[in-house]
């Protein structure tokens, strides 16, 4: 898929996408500087920031230091809990045919100042937006800052700023009612929208909630028009829980005050033989991605899925299309350093600092004004 650069303004929305893998930037598009070298308007425009592979360099540093951010939380923090290597923390994401822009926080806050930013999802919004405020908190260090939660809605706002970059917890985006029968995933209902307004830019996310099953799943039924049944399939599910969730931004956001995004699907590491490791049962002691552009093993479903309902939407929702980048991070995961003991394995979620960096990177790419 190429990936081409939009015109986009609070004020006004003029996209460009192709196959819905998009980079959108304020103002007119010249050159700019990414950190590395600088990269001409031809070559950026044609440039797909979602294609590419791992590099390692050594002269590229953490936009953070885990020890010195207060936000991060006891399961992301590896190096806390014990990991004992550190390339993981060296790679960086190199599109094919280009560089992926150097989040500068100065100027992230200066564009955004008086903004509210909301990320709405499950654990995985909340592994990227630990990883955002990590990398603002770093910029201004000794700036005021709020930071709590109430319920489901956890805060962060900087006040010298007046920047908030908010994170509420709604793993399915669809309403789940507790009624008799048990609880009840409601694919065609979405009741607690309001929540999502008001706000600047919305970043939204749910995949891993529906793949779970057994002892793992959070649900007893699902109900569509007038039927509730006890079990379906998972992926058919997910189809039609997105489109209810398309079909209310159409229906409630402007574009032209609001900007949607939506986290893609972050690719888990629970077996080895995908990257055909045959000493390995999954994430566990992998230091180091798979190598070149192409993940050996399978694709994930939810992402063709999320793919058909966004580019059926009437005011697009633009994909932060991480599935590729991290499927090669197989060395990304807390693993055992996840804080719970040696015989708790986390496959799933990433360490910070680590891979979701490069989720706020790619963000910042798409919102980058000359």
């Amino acid at each position: 898929m190429a990936a081409c650069l939009g015109f986009l303004g609070y004020h006004y929305l003029l996209a460009v996408s192709l196959s819905l893998v998009i980079v959108l930037v304020h103002g007119d598009i010249h050159s700019f500087n990414t950190g590395h070298e600088v990269v001409k308007e031809n070559e950026v425009s044609s440039c797909d920031f979602f294609q590419g592979s791992w590099v390692l360099d050594d002269s590229f540093n953490p936009l953070y230091d885990s020890s010195s951010c207060p936000f991060i939380g006891g399961g992301f923090d590896c190096q806390k809990n014990g990991r004992p290597d550190k390339d993981y923390l060296k790679y960086r994401w190199q599109p094919n045919g280009c560089d992926l822009p150097r989040f500068n926080g100065n100027d992230f806050l200066e564009k955004y100042k008086g903004k509210k930013i909301l990320f709405v999802g499950d654990s995985l919004s909340n592994n990227m937006w630990r990883s955002l405020i990590c990398m603002l908190h770093a910029t201004v260090p000794n700036s005021n800052y709020t930071f709590g939660a109430k319920g489901l809605l956890s805060t962060f706002s900087l006040s010298d700023f007046g920047v908030s970059v908010n994170w509420l917890k709604n793993g399915f985006l669809i309403d789940m009612a507790y009624e008799k029968i048990g609880k009840v995933l409601k694919l065609d209902s979405i009741s607690t929208g309001n929540q999502w307004l008001g706000v600047d830019v919305l970043i939204f996310n749910s995949y891993h909630w529906w793949t779970h099953s057994g002892r793992w799943q959070t649900w007893d039924y699902f109900q569509f028009g007038n039927k509730t049944v006890k079990e379906m399939d998972h992926m058919e599910a997910y189809k039609i829980a997105m489109t209810t969730w398309a079909n209310w931004v159409d229906k409630n956001i402007d574009p032209s005050k609001t900007l949607v995004f939506f986290q893609g699907v972050a690719a888990v590491h629970l077996d080895a033989k995908e990257w055909n490791d045959p000493n390995h049962k999954d994430c566990t002691e992998q230091t180091e991605p798979v190598k070149g552009s192409t993940y050996p093993g399978p694709g994930v479903p939810g992402e063709a899925i999320l793919k058909s309902v966004l580019s059926n939407m009437t005011k697009p929702a633009y994909l932060l299309d991480i599935t590729l980048l991290t499927q090669l991070r197989k060395d990304g995961h807390p693993s055992v350093y996840a804080g719970r003991g040696p015989k708790f394995t986390d496959c799933s979620h990433w360490c910070l600092a680590g891979v979701p960096d490069t989720w706020n990177q790619l963000l910042y790419a798409a919102l980058l004004q000359k």
